[in-house]
């Protein structure tokens, strides 16, 4: 009798852990049903009261981050409505068009087109037919008052970037990939597998099965699905935006870019393109370059921005000092061809300081030279050149530096003022990094963290890649490139009273796309500088392509450099260096 008591006692204890057990899973997957995944199930109630009109659109959403810490949306779900018509029993298409017009111009809706309307009416066969989308509620309720046979409105939803253009060619957009709605270019692209919600519109609560397999998901914590926060600080992108879009149309060029760089971590605080598009309305761009990201996605020839990169690779293996000096007769003869200084003149006998005060090519050659061949090629590759960054952007490519490996001397002179070789200003960038930060080259970064939907947080942080130079060595070159901003930049004029800055201009002939050789009236642009000079907190580069009217990059782009240093300066509080 005391074993069948103890067993039955042993039997109600296991029914009640069953319970509990299945309580708990019940509680927890109604937790996940009403919090976690409340937008979603709210969202699927709604259309089945209005309707819907197609398949359920969502997705994560993505947000700029401003200084002091807040979020701010750059790409959304926008919720709305679609009016839609079933030509069958629509009587008299005529007088309907006429009447959801006039409804919808009382709303300040910019109207439907009447031709395609009633196109689209003409289609008996067909029961549905789509007239307007995106029309907000009091649109929907002005149309559902009107109560015209064969005239309904449906929920909708879609992707939208509050900022319009802003940063468009790093965010990218949705759009359609063969029948499916993805992320095309750029972040959303890149984050594809956390911004998607496909697997969320597959998820079912019909069974018990389902049920427990969704918690143990979530448990195990398998789901990729989460927003993304960028490193993009919105007026610091703005800015320079419409710095940009200013010099681009002052000078009328192809294009204009920059990048905005804590090189001490690889954080990006703007990266733009002009011209650029609206991804609200990407289906009007016809241009399908405009998509791209060329910071990370195109090559250029740099030009004298590279001068600096040769000098402290020498520098650091104590090949020269700033004292070192050589004759310079404005030219130098190699097998293959000649080089010459910008205005084919000689200074005679000039010090490092003044290769970089006077932007002269023979004292890069000259510097290269005292350093090696093989010792600068190596540097080169330790700035990352030939290799992509790392960067979280899609199609990043890679510099083209093979030119190198033929050994011929007038391939590492004219790299030596970055002429020959081909980079992406993304690796220009992180390499002039290295020059502001010490000597440590950092992989740059656009993303900030990730808030995953399960609750936790992917936090990126700061990577050194490798050590290129020594800390003395970028003391050195800093020393420099004050040097030149305060007395050579525009004859000294532009030196600020209370704040140091390094900076060094580049003008580089353009190669020809099929043929071979140079244009001998097209050039690149460059400019990068960075600030305080001795303990760089921002990096800005930037570049014009093919401007008109103007000789020397010192002339297009000093001002818009000036202008961003000025900013960045009030816009975060920045002390004063001297």
């Amino acid at each position: 009798m005391e074993g069948d008591k103890d067993n039955f006692i042993f039997r109600v204890r296991v029914v009640y852990i069953l319970f509990f057990i299945f309580g708990a899973i019940l509680i927890t997957r109604l937790f996940f049903v009403q919090v976690v995944s409340g937008d979603y199930y709210t969202e699927r109630a709604n259309k089945q009261y209005t309707v819907s009109s197609g398949g359920y659109f969502d997705r994560g959403s993505i947000y700029f981050k401003q200084k002091n810490g807040q979020i701010v949306s750059a790409a959304t779900v926008k919720k709305g409505y679609v009016l839609a018509i079933n030509p069958e029993k629509l009587k008299n298409s005529e007088a309907a068009f006429e009447k959801i017009s006039q409804a919808l111009g009382q709303t300040g809706f910019n109207g439907i087109n009447k031709k395609d309307f009633l196109r689209r009416a003409a289609k008996k066969s067909d029961p549905y037919e789509e007239v307007a989308h995106r029309l907000n509620k009091k649109q929907a309720d002005a149309i559902k008052r009107l109560k015209i046979a064969g005239a309904s409105v449906f929920s909708e939803s879609w992707r939208f970037y509050p900022a319009d253009n802003l940063a468009s060619r790093v965010l990218g957009f949705v759009g359609y990939k063969g029948n499916k709605l993805a992320g095309r270019y750029g972040i959303e692209s890149y984050y594809e597998n956390v911004l998607s919600r496909e697997n969320k519109k597959k998820k079912s609560i019909n069974s018990f099965a389902e049920i427990f397999m969704g918690i143990k998901g979530i448990i195990a914590g398998d789901s990729q699905e989460g927003d993304v926060v960028t490193t993009i600080e919105p007026s610091v992108q703005l800015f320079l935006e419409n710095a940009l879009e200013k010099t681009r149309k002052k000078y009328e060029s192809n294009m204009a870019g920059g990048i905005i760089i804590e090189p001490s971590t690889g954080k990006i605080l703007a990266m733009a393109v002009k011209p650029n598009f609206n991804p609200n309305d990407y289906g009007e761009t016809s241009d399908f370059s405009l998509f791209l990201n060329p910071m990370v996605q195109n090559v250029y020839e740099m030009g004298s921005i590279m001068k600096p990169l040769t000098l402290s690779a020498a520098l650091d293996r104590g090949a020269i000092t700033p004292q070192t000096d050589y004759f310079d007769k404005g030219y130098r003869i190699f097998r293959g061809g000649r080089i010459e200084n910008y205005d084919g003149r000689g200074r005679g006998k000039v010090d490092m300081q003044q290769v970089l005060d006077q932007s002269l090519n023979t004292g890069a050659v000259f510097a290269m030279q005292k350093l090696g061949k093989e010792k600068f090629k190596e540097y080169l590759l330790k700035y990352g050149f030939g290799e992509k960054t790392g960067i979280d952007l899609p199609n990043e490519t890679k510099g083209m530096i093979s030119n190198l490996n033929s050994g011929r001397d007038i391939e590492y002179a004219t790299a030596s003022f970055g002429q020959g070789i081909a980079v992406t200003p993304i690796e220009m960038v992180s390499a002039l990094s290295s020059l502001a930060n010490g000597g440590a080259l950092m992989r740059p970064y656009i993303i900030d963290e990730i808030k995953m939907e399960n609750g936790a947080v992917k936090k990126t942080k700061p990577l050194e890649i490798r050590r290129v130079l020594k800390k003395s060595t970028s003391e050195e070159i800093n020393r420099m490139l004050v040097k030149v901003a305060d007395d050579a930049l525009m004859g000294g004029t532009v030196k600020l009273k209370h704040y140091t800055f390094a900076a060094k201009t580049g003008t580089a002939q353009i190669h020809k796309e099929t043929g071979g050789g140079y244009y001998k009236n097209q050039y690149l642009h460059t400019f990068f500088g960075y600030f305080p000079g001795f303990n760089a907190k921002f990096l800005v580069f930037l570049f014009v392509v093919k401007p008109q009217g103007v000789r020397y990059a010192s002339h297009s782009l000093t001002k818009p450099f000036m202008n961003i240093v000025k900013f960045m300066i009030n816009y975060y509080n920045i002390r004063p260096d001297r």
